[in-house]
């Protein structure tokens, strides 16, 4: 999938990863795509939670090796 921006969370416990998240998608335009990689096994729910909360749209999640992967589409 093609994204706009690339996150390494690996290693970061909640909530950093969704902070960073946070930040990084306040610096991306309307319609860009945000690809996240993280360590955290809680992140899965909490960024389904935080997309709905914030109106982006998690485009997927992926699981490889005890790493996760997201993209979301800044709203």
């Amino acid at each position: 999938m093609n994204f706009d921006k690339d996150l390494d969370a690996r290693g970061l416990n909640c909530p950093l990863p969704i902070l960073r998240a946070k930040k990084a998608l306040a610096e991306m335009t309307s319609g860009q795509v945000l690809r996240i990689t993280a360590t955290d096994p809680g992140s899965v729910k909490d960024f389904a939670a935080f997309a709905k909360q914030t109106g982006n749209e998690l485009l997927s999640t992926t699981e490889n090796n005890k790493e996760f992967e997201y993209f979301i589409k800044h709203k």
